[in-house]
C-alpha cells in the first residue's frame, strides 16, 4: 500500500508536535509536580463527594445506607416539580439573584473606574481600605450589625424615619422589605472586594494608550470611556459568565443568618430550602434532588452565557 506525500507530511508534523509536547513537559516538570496537590484536592473534595448524587434517586435512609435504601428513580424530581413550596422558593431565588446581578454587578466596575482617576495615592489607599474591610466580616456579625441598625425599636434608620414623622418599619419581618435588605447588605459587604479584580485589570492596560489619547486632546472622561472601560471588557465578561453559574445560589449563608419563618414567602431560597428539608426534616433524598437540580441549572447557565458572549461580543472563557 503506497503512502502519499501528504500523509508522510502529516505524520512528520504529528511526530514533531508530540516531541515538542514531551520536551515541554520535561522542561517544566517541576511546575507539573506543583500541580499535584491541587489536583488531589479537587479529586478528594470536589469529585469524590459527587458519588452522593445517587441519593437523589433513592428513598435514602441514613440507617440503611446506600446499599439498604430503596431506589425510586426520578420520583424525587417529580415531587420537586409538583411541589408548590418549591415553586415559591425557586422564584425567590431567581428574583434575589437577578436583583443582585443587575443592581450590584456594575457597582465594583464603577468604583474601580473612579478610583483609577484619583491622583492622590493616600486618598485612594484610604478609600480602598475602607470599602474592602466589610468583606472580612462574617455574615453573623453583619447580620447582628444590621439587625441593630434597622431595629424598629431604637434602630438608627427607624429613628430617622420617626424624626420625619414616619412609622417604624420591621425590615427583617416585612416581606416587602426583606429582599431589599438582602441585596443592600450583600452589596455593602462584597462590592469593595470585587473592585480588586477590576482594579487589577485596569493596571494591566498599557499606559502608552493614555499618553497618546492625551496628546490627541482626549480628556479624563473620554479616556475612561474609550480606553479604560474597553480594556477591562474581557474581565467583565469573564466575571459575568461565572456569576451566571451562581444565579441560583442567591447567598444561602447570608439569608440563613437573617431570615425567619415570617419572611419565608420572600426570602426562602433553594439553599435554605435544602437546609430545612435535609437537616430539619431529614428528607435527604429530596434535598439532594433539589441541590442536583440547582447544580445542573448553574452549569447550563455558564455554558449558555459563554456561548452568548462568544456570539455577541466575540469574547468567551473557552
Amino acid at each position: 500500500m503506497s503512502v502519499t506525500a501528504a500523509e508522510v507530511k502529516q505524520r512528520v508534523a504529528t511526530a514533531k508536535v508530540s516531541k515538542n509536547r514531551w520536551k515541554l513537559f520535561r522542561t517544566n516538570i517541576d511546575l507539573y509536580v506543583l500541580l499535584i496537590p491541587g489536583l488531589l484536592f479537587l479529586l478528594l473534595f470536589k469529585y469524590t463527594p459527587m458519588y452522593g448524587i445517587i441519593i437523589a434517586f433513592m428513598d435514602f435512609n441514613i440507617f440503611d445506607g446506600f446499599t439498604g435504601s430503596k431506589w425510586v428513580g426520578l420520583a424525587q424530581f417529580a415531587k420537586l416539580i409538583h411541589s408548590d413550596e418549591f415553586l415559591q422558593v425557586f422564584m425567590n431565588t431567581l428574583l434575589i439573584s437577578l436583583y443582585k446581578l443587575v443592581l450590584l454587578f456594575p457597582v465594583p466596575i464603577i468604583i474601580a473606574l473612579l478610583l483609577n482617576e484619583v491622583r492622590r495615592s493616600w486618598f485612594k489607599r484610604t478609600v480602598q481600605t475602607i470599602i474592602f474591610l466589610p468583606h472580612f466580616l462574617s455574615w453573623v456579625i453583619i447580620s447582628g450589625l444590621f439587625i441593630t441598625i434597622l431595629s424598629p425599636s431604637g434602630g438608627l434608620v427607624n429613628n430617622v424615619i420617626q424624626y420625619f414623622g414616619g412609622t417604624p418599619i420591621s425590615f427583617f419581618l416585612d416581606n416587602d422589605f426583606f429582599r431589599s435588605v438582602i441585596v443592600f447588605t450583600a452589596g455593602w459587604k462584597e462590592s469593595g472586594w470585587n473592585t480588586i479584580i477590576f482594579i487589577a485589570a485596569i493596571a494591566g492596560i498599557e499606559q502608552e494608550q493614555y499618553e497618546a489619547a492625551s496628546i490627541d486632546g482626549a480628556g479624563r472622561i473620554r479616556q475612561m470611556l474609550n480606553i479604560t472601560l474597553p480594556g477591562i471588557i474581557p474581565t467583565i465578561i469573564l466575571i459575568l459568565v461565572l456569576r451566571l453559574g451562581y444565579l441560583l445560589e442567591a447567598g444561602t449563608e447570608q439569608i440563613l443568618t437573617m431570615y425567619n419563618s415570617v419572611v419565608y414567602q420572600s426570602g426562602d431560597v433553594i439553599g435554605t430550602f435544602v437546609y430545612r428539608q435535609g437537616l430539619g426534616q431529614q428528607d435527604y433524598s429530596f434535598s439532594t434532588a433539589v441541590g442536583l437540580f440547582n447544580s445542573v441549572i448553574g452549569f447550563l447557565l455558564i455554558v449558555l452565557g459563554n456561548e452568548l458572549s462568544k456570539k455577541v461580543v466575540k469574547r468567551s472563557i473557552w
